[in-house]
């Protein structure tokens, strides 16, 4: 782990979205402007924009864990970001370089779908997240379609449901040490956008107003970018994702500054660095 005085160096090991609001080049962006040093292994390549996905190319199984052993061979990496990852050979490959080198901070979030709704995690490759990747996760952050899939069932629609949903996820999470999932609560309807988070013995929601706005593309990377970011020198897991949900809100709340696409713009990952 880092000492306090060291910058920590986060690695992203995800999809690359060319139009920079999701996947590798979010959390690159998001990592950065906690003050942290993003280092990124590329599991997927996408053609994709703001409006839709029109192709995904895996990256050999091969070659992913030849860049993750190659980086940590030579790299402190104090956490671990784990987006979208694609097919299950891909999975497995980046499980076994966890197991290998175990990093202190792994934040696990399971991408599924994009904005769009187009897929980016082949179907049969969902049992090899749920066996390999889950349980090495230290930090799981679903939304609640994705926590369905997960758990086999439906898709909890209230929060009582989350937080029996949330205790049921973190019962798959075997790694050694501390580990929380945090279930967001954004599919939910309402003015109030609840987060729940939990580790088996505590229970806590964060809600936050909901901001009117179509640029909402690459959330849930940037969240997962932010937490890992910021989980090296945070008290606690709670503290790192209650600042990486503040830091997410006002990028939410600046994206307008920015004009890219016109579909689902992504969010300003600068808005507190660049000027209005």
């Amino acid at each position: 782990m880092a000492n306090e005085a060291a910058i920590p160096n986060v690695l992203t090991i995800a999809g690359v979205d060319p139009s920079g609001g999701a996947g590798v080049l979010a959390d690159v962006k998001a990592i950065g402007a906690l003050g942290a040093y993003a280092c990124a292994v590329v599991a997927a390549l996408t053609a994709q924009n703001t409006r839709e996905v029109t192709g995904v190319l895996a990256i050999p199984a091969e070659f992913v864990r030849r860049q993750i052993d190659t980086l940590f061979a030579d790299v402190r990496i104090d956490a671990v970001k784990i987006g979208m990852v694609g097919e299950a050979p891909v999975i497995r490959a980046v499980a076994d370089a966890l197991a290998r080198w175990k990093p202190p901070h792994v934040v696990l979030d399971p991408v599924m779908v994009a904005k769009s709704g187009d897929a980016l995690l082949a179907k049969e490759a969902v049992g090899a997240l749920v066996e390999a990747l889950v349980p090495r996760a230290t930090v799981l952050t679903p939304n609640l379609p994705e926590a369905g899939t997960l758990l086999g069932e439906r898709a909890p629609d209230n929060l009582k449901e989350m937080r029996r949903a949330a205790e049921r996820l973190r019962e798959r999470m075997t790694h050694a040490g501390s580990r929380w999932v945090v279930l967001k609560g954004g599919h939910l309807p309402g003015g109030d956008a609840t987060d729940v988070l939990t580790d088996g013995d505590r229970m806590v929601e964060l809600a936050s107003r909901r901001i009117d706005t179509a640029n909402t593309h690459g959330t849930g990377c940037t969240l997962s970018a932010a937490i890992a970011a910021l989980l090296p020198k945070a008290p606690d897991v709670p503290a790192a994702v209650r600042a990486a949900k503040d830091y997410l809100s006002a990028a939410i709340a600046a994206a307008g500054q920015l004009d890219v696409g016109h579909g689902h713009g992504p969010v300003h990952h600068f808005h507190a660095l660049w000027p209005e």
